[in-house]
């Protein structure tokens, strides 16, 4: 069971038409020591992004799936076809 993988889908379902921070999953998860995990959950959620179970943006625009984003990214529930 991957846990990360589950939270964000959850955030997902929680907010279909709204996107969110990594950070935000990681808060609710970790609320003490959220800042430990947010190289894990960027992580994730490029793995995820590049197998096309999320869309991952910055300043509204798609990120690169093969680059590693610098600085804030948001998730966003993908828009099924």
């Amino acid at each position: 069971m991957d846990i990360l993988r589950i939270a964000i889908l959850e955030f997902c379902r929680q907010r279909p038409k709204s996107s969110f921070c990594p950070s935000e999953v990681i808060r609710r998860m970790y609320p003490e020591s959220w800042r430990h995990f947010l190289p894990e959950i960027r992580e994730k959620v490029m793995e995820m992004y590049r197998n096309g179970e999320i869309l991952v943006t910055q300043k509204n625009e798609p990120v690169d799936p093969q680059a590693e984003p610098i600085g804030p990214i948001r998730i966003w529930k993908p828009k099924r076809k």
